[in-house]
């Protein structure tokens, strides 16, 4: 997959220049974060001559709604294995699996006990029984080949930044953005899921100690959506014109103005957020707030 351009958008506040990564606009359909993980590993289901793709999501996985496309587009057979039963009983499907569906993938919906064995050998073989010998994607898409393409996301011009900010999902993303920086770079990163568990994982990855996890700007954890980061979204658009993500990116940009507003940077610090992309939730996500009576996000 070629690696196109980035965009970089900046924003001064309170005597800080934040450059926002438009990782976002790279591809209408793989954006950000989710086409930098399938380059590589693109290339290499082509080079083992691979005829199908076999990964894992929930209902609104950015990831799922990526590889169905890229699937599509290279010629690809692909199977996503959804957590949550129930979903298959839902008519209509929601925008990201319906998507998803009619870029031709299959859709397996299993049951929550079921999908957490997804690491496991005999599930694995379960899959591979049913669905043929697949070139396995794992849940969010982070392996050796995934942090190998976040890798790309710096660049040399990129030096110049003191912080590097992105959301925080399986850990891939933010590994190859430590080991693409440079020594004298902090890599800050803003987990979408409560705890501190992903440590050990990107660790796994990681080839240097100049990070951390920020770990209080999940608002309740993965998929949770609480009334003050919507209308911080919907400022965020109306005043810079970029759009954010609820359940990444959004995050990320509430806790970078949020450390700024309590002086966790240096003044005159440079910073770059990465934008991950994600923005095809929002309908889904538009929908679930419209239920409830609540204010929704702005396209």
């Amino acid at each position: 997959m070629e690696i196109p351009s980035v965009h970089h958008q900046d924003i001064r506040f309170k005597n800080l220049l934040i450059t926002i990564k438009r990782e976002d606009l790279i591809h209408p359909f793989i954006s950000g974060n989710k086409y930098r993980k399938l380059t590589y590993n693109i290339d290499e289901a082509k080079r083992i001559n691979a005829t199908s793709l076999l990964t894992f999501g929930g209902a609104f996985s950015n990831h799922i709604a990526a590889v169905a496309y890229a699937g599509n587009m290279y010629g690809f057979k692909t199977v996503g294995v959804i957590r949550g039963e129930e979903l298959a009983l839902k008519s209509p499907l929601n925008p990201t699996l319906q998507f998803a569906k009619t870029c031709g993938m299959h859709l397996e919906f299993v049951s929550r006990a079921h999908y957490r064995q997804k690491n496991d050998d005999d599930f694995i073989d379960g899959l591979k029984s049913r669905f043929g010998n697949f070139y396995l994607l794992p849940e969010g898409g982070t392996n050796d080949l995934a942090v190998k393409g976040c890798e790309d996301i710096l660049q040399a011009t990129d030096n110049v930044y003191d912080y590097i900010c992105c959301a925080v999902g399986t850990g891939g993303t933010i590994s190859g953005l430590i080991n693409a920086s440079e020594s004298h770079q902090k890599i800050l990163g803003f987990p979408a899921l409560k705890g501190d568990f992903l440590q050990q994982d990107i660790r796994k990855f990681a080839n240097q100690d100049n990070w951390e996890l920020i770990t209080a700007y999940h608002f309740g954890g993965y998929g949770k959506i609480k009334p003050e980061l919507i209308a911080f979204i919907n400022q965020f658009k109306k005043a810079y014109h970029i759009p954010l993500d609820p359940i990444y990116t959004g995050k990320m940009l509430f806790g970078i103005f949020d450390l700024i507003d309590q002086g966790f940077f240096q003044k005159e610090s440079k910073i770059l957020a990465i934008h991950t992309g994600g923005l095809q939730g929002i309908t889904g996500i538009n929908q679930i707030l419209k239920r409830k009576n609540q204010p929704l996000i702005e396209l």
